[in-house]
């Protein structure tokens, strides 16, 4: 039986770019000019992305599980 994986999304709409996703998880989220972006569609499951959702101060950042979409974090 394999892992499961994530997929991490951030809402570009409400996200205002504060950095502390890459902060808390720079392996995975990345601030550019254009506002912030996930480096990778899935993921295997990592404390740093929970983390980085949960402090995102507009909570722009949605964690799912790849398999059947179940909402992770928020």
């Amino acid at each position: 039986m394999s892992a499961a994986r994530w997929k991490i999304s951030v809402d570009r709409r409400v996200c205002v770019s504060s950095g502390t996703c890459e902060e808390l998880a720079g392996r995975w989220f990345k601030v550019t000019d254009d506002g912030t972006r996930p480096l990778a569609e899935e993921l295997d499951p990592d404390d740093d992305v929970i983390e980085a959702a949960v402090g995102c101060p507009v909570g722009a950042i949605r964690v799912v599980n790849a398999a059947d979409g179940t909402i992770v974090e928020p």
